[in-house]
């Protein structure tokens, strides 16, 4: 009896158990539907404040770290390391890779043999030189050059996958490399266009091309393996390293569709034959928004800074902290293969509210393209934008008591111009400065050490409206080309000049004897244009010091910024300068 009452009850309850799992089942789908629908682009009630979280149990917080459910949570051990690109420069092999690594992590370069990769005999490791941040999302990684008979299809792995044995011979020693005076190897989406950076088409320097012998092919995939669809539009601006392309039609009125796709250049004459190319490349469009912004409210800075340097961030905190006194709001650094830690003190000035970016710039003698891509990312965040280096300063001579300008002057110079009709870019004479008699950097600054300078001015450094510059953004470093219609404005000596401490104590200068970061100007070690002001007078093309070094190009003597640095920055107690290191 009892038993067929269970089976009675079992026939009762069983339809109401599925029905309550199915109802269950919809509610909760139903739930997850509507969370994913308010917090949509698309729902009409979304509002700022809410965000649906997940909450983890407290129980969970307590599993082992490397069951954590975040972005680390799998570890580096899962994460493979995926070689995108790669370019042989002239002292290093550069590997563009797919994943954003650490630079704590350590690297292992994997060279394969030309001959034989079927053993490890015919594979050789070397610690990686660096490792750096790369277009906001990837990474860039410098090799050692390959050794003789060793492929520059180059690979990467963490050090544990070494000991661990893993996929060392697995490598491709067919895969062509290109070389870095032939190579595609920035792009960047500009409107409806894309601005494209190319080594090998031996423009004529400082001056325009004819856009109309060029072709802009781009690709889901690389061009060298023929997979993928390939468009093909006509070049509309071009100038030393920089075409301008037209996007292909199916993406112009969305031409975010565009980001990541692969692009390359070709030459063709009258009859659309082809000359020249497709070069190889390594370069993706990618917007200026890929780049990490800071302090961005969406409101334009009235005046910005852009440099390009290599092992210079000794002097960085002085060039920016002094600057900014005088109104410079944002800084652009444009690093050209540091090695010197430059990063701790952009970390630090950021941490004191300098808003300063540093953006990895690999390549090497681009300075005018380098200065063409910063244009570019600027323009949407600056009203002016000043290019100039971290051993040149504006001053604004004092002649009397009341005309001696203070804080934010530049920035006040530059505001007036903000909505000339006639001028798009301000040029400021330069003075250069000599070693001033001493043997050692000073210790307080450039500023205050150097003192001593060449009579006669030379050249001048601009600051300019990016939104203004020409199509093709050609530059010579020192300035712009400008819009048709716009023109530059000379502020008189009297009013506005640059200390530009060239020639400073030896240790300090015979560094650029490492490499010129000019794309037109000859390295020092050339024996070339030796009577070009882009040289020191007198000296040859071998780091050795001359004896008289320290009395050089020295004229004049001119205290003016150093009277003005010490009574507007130093403290009143201690004389301490405020990018001066403490002794203590």
């Amino acid at each position: 009896m009892d038993s067929e009452q269970r089976r009675k009850r079992k026939r009762i309850y069983k339809p109401n158990a599925n029905f309550f799992s199915v109802r269950s089942l919809t509610v909760c789908l139903s739930f997850f539907v509507f969370l994913l629908f308010i917090s949509s682009d698309r729902s009409p009630i979304r509002t700022g404040s809410f965000r649906p979280v997940l909450y983890v149990p407290a129980s969970l917080s307590l599993l082992p770290a490397r069951l954590a459910l975040t972005r680390d949570s799998f570890g580096a051990r899962s994460l493979s390391l995926i070689v995108e690109d790669r370019v042989l420069l002239p002292d290093h092999l550069l590997l563009i890779v797919s994943n954003k690594l650490r630079t704590s992590d350590n690297f292992l370069c994997v060279y394969y043999s030309l001959f034989n990769s079927s053993s490890s005999e015919d594979v050789v490791l070397k610690p990686a030189i660096s490792v750096d941040e790369y277009r906001g999302d990837k990474s860039i990684v410098r090799c050692q050059l390959p050794p003789m008979n060793f492929s520059t299809a180059v690979n990467l792995r963490r050090t544990w996958e070494v000991a661990e044995g893993d996929g060392l011979l697995r490598g491709n020693a067919a895969v062509a490399v290109p070389s870095w005076n032939r190579v595609v190897y920035e792009a960047v989406l500009d409107l409806n266009t894309a601005v494209v950076f190319v080594k090998g088409l031996n423009l004529r320097p400082h001056e325009d091309s004819d856009p109309t012998q060029f072709r802009c092919h781009f690709s889901l995939t690389n061009f060298d393996k023929g997979e993928g669809f390939v468009f093909t539009t006509e070049a509309t601006a071009a100038a030393q390293e920089v075409l301008r392309c037209l996007l292909p039609r199916s993406v112009r009125r969305n031409p975010e569709k565009a980001m990541g796709i692969r692009v390359t250049v070709s030459r063709v004459d009258a009859d659309e034959n082809a000359i020249d190319g497709p070069l190889p490349s390594v370069a993706k469009v990618y917007g200026t928004k890929t780049y990490k912004r800071r302090s961005y409210s969406g409101k334009k800075y009235e005046l910005c800074a852009c440099t390009m340097l290599w092992n210079q961030a000794s002097f960085l905190r002085e060039w920016i902290v002094y600057h900014a006194w005088l109104g410079v709001e944002r800084w652009f650094i444009y690093d050209n293969n540091s090695d010197d830690e430059i990063q701790e003190v952009i970390d630090e000035l950021n941490l004191q509210n300098y808003n300063v970016s540093r953006h990895a710039w690999p390549w090497t003698k681009a300075q005018e393209a380098g200065f063409s891509h910063c244009a570019l990312r600027a323009r949407s965040e600056c009203k002016w934008l000043g290019f100039f280096d971290v051993d040149e300063f504006f001053f604004f001579p004092r002649h009397r008591a009341r005309d001696m300008q203070g804080q934010s002057s530049l920035r006040t110079l530059v505001a007036k111009y903000t909505n000339s009709p006639k001028y798009a870019e301000i040029r400021i004479i330069c003075h250069s400065f000599g070693p001033s008699g001493l043997t050692a950097a000073p210790s307080q600054g450039v500023t205050v050490g150097y003192t001593c300078r060449l009579q006669a001015s030379e050249r001048h450094k601009s600051i300019v409206r990016p939104e203004l510059l020409d199509a093709t953004l050609l530059n010579v470093v020192h300035h712009f080309r400008l819009q048709r219609g716009y023109r530059y404005l000379n502020v008189p000596e009297s009013k506005a000049v640059v200390n530009h401490y060239k020639y400073q104590v030896w240790d300090t200068f015979k560094t650029k004897f490492f490499r010129r970061v000019s794309t037109y100007v000859a390295n020092w070690q050339e024996d070339q244009n030796k009577g070009s002001k882009d040289r020191a007078p007198g000296l040859g093309t071998v780091a050795i010091e001359p004896p008289d070094w320290r009395l050089r190009f020295c004229e004049v003597w001119d205290t003016g910024l150093k009277d003005f640095v010490l009574a507007n920055f130093a403290d009143t107690a201690t004389g301490f300068l405020p990018w001066e290191r403490s002794p203590f």
